[in-house]
């Protein structure tokens, strides 16, 4: 005979790995610190004025 399993402590520990689970992808997904975030802004930043200083407005019409 097989071993007596409460079916609601079963359900409840499936949503709380589930529930680990999503806070696990939303932890990867948005967890940066504000540090990082102001960082990536500047290198955005930096990365596009360096490509508006590359551009040539003087060219001619095709």
């Amino acid at each position: 005979m097989g071993d007596i399993v409460s079916l609601s402590r079963h359900r409840k520990g499936r949503a709380r790995a589930e529930a680990k689970a999503t806070a696990d992808a939303n932890a990867a997904k948005f967890g940066r610190t504000k540090a990082e975030r102001a960082q990536a802004e500047r290198e955005a930043a930096l990365a596009a004025a360096r490509l508006d200083a590359h551009r040539r407005d003087d060219a001619p019409e095709a």
